[in-house]
């Protein structure tokens, strides 16, 4: 089962404790699910970046597929 734990305050100067704080949190919310809810939760957080990948390729490939227009 995940922990539905807020998330830590992160300073804006992002210290050392910045990142206890966030592995402290990540711990809390993952310690009693199961390695299947571990890698459904990892995929779903990676989701929006993966997204982002599959878009910037298709745009790559549009533009290398355009034929270069010179005057």
């Amino acid at each position: 089962m995940i922990h539905d734990i807020q998330k830590p305050q992160i300073s804006p100067q992002f210290t050392i404790e910045d990142i206890h704080k966030i592995r402290e949190w990540n711990y809390e919310r993952l310690k009693d699910a199961t390695i299947q809810e571990r890698i459904d939760e990892i995929r779903r957080q990676a989701e929006p970046g993966i997204r982002a990948i599959e878009k910037l390729k298709a745009e790559q490939n549009t533009i290398q597929e355009s034929p270069a227009k010179f005057p």
